[in-house]
C-alpha cells in the first residue's frame, strides 16, 4: 500500500486486519486524536495507550475515512453518502461499520 499510514493488527495492505477481514473491509479511519488512520476501532485501542476520540463534526470537511483499494481518502460526508462503495474505484464497503459510526465520528442521533 502506497497511501497514508494505516495502524493496527496485521494489516493487510487493503486495511483489513486482525478484527474484520472480510473481502469488504476495505476502509479505515482517522481518529480526532491521533495522526494516520486505523481499520477499526479495536486496533486503535490495541495500539495506542489513549482513548480514541471520534472525527469531530466541526472537521467534517477534512479527509478521515481512506478506501484501503485505491488509497483514496474521503471526508465523512463523502464517505456517508458512497452506498458502501468507493466512489472512487466502486470497491464495496462494509455496511456494518455503519453500526460503529459513533465510535469513528460524531453522528447525529437518528444515524443507524
Amino acid at each position: 500500500m502506497t497511501g497514508p499510514p494505516v495502524h493496527g493488527v496485521d494489516v493487510d495492505s487493503e486495511t483489513r486486519c486482525a478484527h474484520y477481514h472480510t473481502d469488504r473491509d476495505v476502509v479505515a479511519f482517522s481518529f480526532d486524536c491521533c495522526e494516520g488512520y486505523y481499520p477499526c476501532f479495536r486496533c486503535h485501542e490495541e495500539t495506542t495507550d489513549h482513548e480514541a476520540a471520534p472525527w469531530p463534526r466541526e472537521r467534517f470537511d477534512e479527509c478521515s475515512v481512506l478506501c484501503g483499494a485505491c488509497d483514496t481518502e474521503l471526508t465523512v460526508p463523502e464517505y456517508l453518502e458512497a452506498d458502501h462503495r468507493c466512489p472512487s474505484c466502486d470497491a464495496p464497503f462494509n455496511p456494518g461499520c455503519r453500526a460503529h459510526a459513533d465510535r469513528y465520528f460524531e453522528v447525529e442521533e437518528s444515524v443507524e
